[in-house]
């Protein structure tokens, strides 16, 4: 049964994990949970990128909520993750950025297979209207679908993943630029975090915390909002008042990770990226309502646009 809530018509989600698909590069089958609203066919798809250590099974608070309300959601587990406890002398660690770029380029080349797996879901999908979207490292890694750059630490080759298929972002706690802006902890361990935002150039919402200060930058919190800086429009930054790096407990509430877990700050980063995607990848349809909802969510950050 479906109700509506502020206009909204929000359905029961049907999740399903793990789903798998063959990986072979990357030493192992590509485990993700799929996550969709239980009616409704053209179904927009956003394909979600964890932060660090993290899995398919967290994110929750953010997930639910937009297949709730009509979105697709496909969250990849990358080698980091506990779950799978990738040794550190593993050959595949040094290069651990590469693969998790690669999961989000796989789960795009296979979305057809992807599909037909989940058998609820065949025929349900519109492949036109597709999102990218993670938190601190999973900001990162989707980055590149929009136009981000890095160099690889190795070649010193400039990695493009610029992928035309992706037509929106939203990214949580994007880090900023490298150089001497990285401390030593991010230097060795994250030596590929030097982006480039000079051409993300489709459309984002970057959301940043007030009072997240990085582990592994020299900067404030205003790190955190570089890619909007440097990025060319159209984007939109939203500064959660208060925040620090959990931005109140996206990844899982009540979690020992979450240092500043504020249910109405989740409520209205679900209303806000929820709304932003609805009105990127609808342009013509609902403008006015993301504009609604910035005046609702006003309250726990101050929004920027260009």
């Amino acid at each position: 049964m479906t109700t509506t809530i502020l206009n909204e018509t929000v359905q029961p989600v049907v999740s399903i994990a793990p789903v798998t698909i063959p990986a072979a590069a990357r030493g192992m089958d590509l485990q993700m949970r799929v996550s969709a609203p239980a009616t409704g066919d053209d179904l927009p798809v956003i394909i979600f990128s964890h932060g660090y250590s993290l899995s398919h099974d967290a994110y929750a608070p953010l997930v639910d909520y937009w297949a709730a309300r009509g979105f697709v959601v496909i969250q990849p587990t990358h080698l980091d993750s506990t779950k799978i406890g990738l040794a550190p002398d593993d050959l595949r660690t040094p290069r651990i950025w590469h693969h998790r770029e690669q999961d989000l380029l796989t789960v795009l080349d296979k979305l057809g297979q992807i599909e037909a797996l989940v058998p609820s879901l065949q025929g349900r999908l519109d492949h036109t209207r597709i999102a990218v979207a993670g938190h601190s490292w999973g900001a990162t890694t989707a980055s590149m679908f929009v136009g981000a750059t890095h160099p690889d630490p190795d070649s010193g080759a400039t990695v493009r993943l610029r992928d035309a298929r992706v037509k929106a972002a939203v990214l949580f706690c994007l880090a900023g630029t490298g150089g001497d802006k990285l401390n030593a902890i991010g230097s060795q361990f994250f030596p590929f975090m030097n982006p480039d935002f000079s051409a993300m150039t489709a459309p984002s919402l970057i959301v940043a915390g007030e009072k997240d200060q990085s582990q592994l930058s020299t900067v404030g919190p205003e790190w955190w909002r570089e890619a909007f800086d440097l990025s060319p429009s159209p984007k939109m930054l939203y500064t959660a008042i208060g925040a620090e790096h959990s931005l109140g407990g996206i990844a899982q509430q009540g979690a020992t990770m979450t240092t500043d877990e504020s249910p109405e700050r989740v409520a209205a980063l679900q209303r806000l990226s929820a709304a932003y995607l609805r009105a990127t990848l609808y342009p013509a349809e609902a403008g006015v309502g993301l504009a609604a909802v910035i005046g609702t969510v006003a309250s726990q950050g101050v929004t920027e646009s260009k």
